[in-house]
């Protein structure tokens, strides 16, 4: 028996280093799961941020090009609004897909800007086709501050740095 008293520390020391050797696994493995867990998250959350933008760029592109039509915006390349109906349609489209997923994903304050931008856009559809290049001008700028209050807001929510604000200068029209 007495020798069984003598191995007795040595035999308790295995089984506490077993179990905290268990123990530092299990967390340690529950730590790499979060993160990369949050990595996929954050990753999704980016393809819907950009899907987003780009549904939503699609529908400016064709106001631009509208407008361009009625003579407020000096975009190459007007359209008629009977030859944009389908391409805005189609736009649109996207843009009502990639909402739900942003609805879905996004946080709030992300949702909010995004909402905003839209409506903006919605404003631009309304005075793009009517001739006031002035009135124009002003949604133009409301638009390019929509849009970066979202890429702001996006950028924080899934811990990019700050990114270029994507203003520049636009030619004066003819």
């Amino acid at each position: 028996m007495s020798a069984f008293l003598q191995q007795l520390p040595a035999l308790i020391g295995v089984v506490v280093g077993a179990l905290g050797s268990c123990l530092a696994v299990i967390l340690s493995d529950r730590a790499r799961f979060r993160r990369e867990q949050m990595a996929r998250w954050e990753d999704r959350r980016l393809t819907a941020y950009t899907d987003y933008a780009g549904s939503l760029k699609a529908m400016i592109s064709v106001v631009f090009r509208v407008s361009a039509h009625f003579g407020n915006d000096p975009h190459p390349h007007p359209l008629t609004p009977a030859e944009a109906s389908p391409r805005l349609a189609s736009a649109s489209e996207a843009r009502d897909q990639a909402w739900e997923t942003m609805l879905l994903l996004a946080a709030p304050e992300v949702v909010d800007v995004a909402h905003a931008w839209a409506r903006t856009v919605a404003e631009m559809f309304v005075w793009g086709e009517v001739h006031d290049p002035d009135a124009w001008s002003t949604l133009l700028g409301n638009q390019r501050v929509a849009r970066e209050r979202f890429y702001t807001a996006a950028r924080r929510d899934i811990s990019l740095p700050t990114g270029h604000p994507g203003q520049f200068e636009v030619p004066p029209g003819p």
